[in-house]
């Protein structure tokens, strides 16, 4: 009997629980194997060569070259394995965060520091956001 997630129905919200876990091991996996500096440069070397390497769904191995980490979210994959990759690339946590929301990084900082996005529309969407 599958649990009820009323979590689910939260526009814009990814819940990273044991369904996403198992859905995104390997892609998590991936990234974890980014620790180690043989592991980043060969990467580096050749992107979907090392992708190749790991039984992840074409997918999550697609939304990896396109750097998109809602897409990689959304399958899967848990933000503080993703910064892996973009911790690879040289990239900041702010950085990757303001690709997710769709606002440059410098919009995004000053978004975080008038404290945050604003709740309007982060409702269930049963309740008319």
């Amino acid at each position: 009997m599958p649990l009820d997630k009323p979590y689910e129905d939260i526009p814009g919200t990814t819940i990273f629980d044991a369904d996403m876990a198992s859905k995104g091991f390997h892609l998590n996996q991936f990234c974890m194997s980014l620790m180690k500096a043989e592991n980043r440069e060969s990467f580096k070397a050749d992107q979907r060569a090392y992708l190749d390497q790991w039984p992840m769904t074409e997918a999550q191995k697609e939304a990896v070259l396109a750097r998109d980490y809602n897409a990689m979210m959304a399958l899967g994959g848990n933000i503080y394995f993703l910064a892996k990759i973009f911790s690879s690339d040289g990239l900041s946590f702010q950085y990757a965060a303001s690709t997710m929301t769709g606002v440059s990084e410098e919009e995004y900082r000053a978004m975080m520091l008038a404290g945050g996005r604003s709740p309007e529309g982060n409702l269930y969407t049963k309740e008319g956001s």
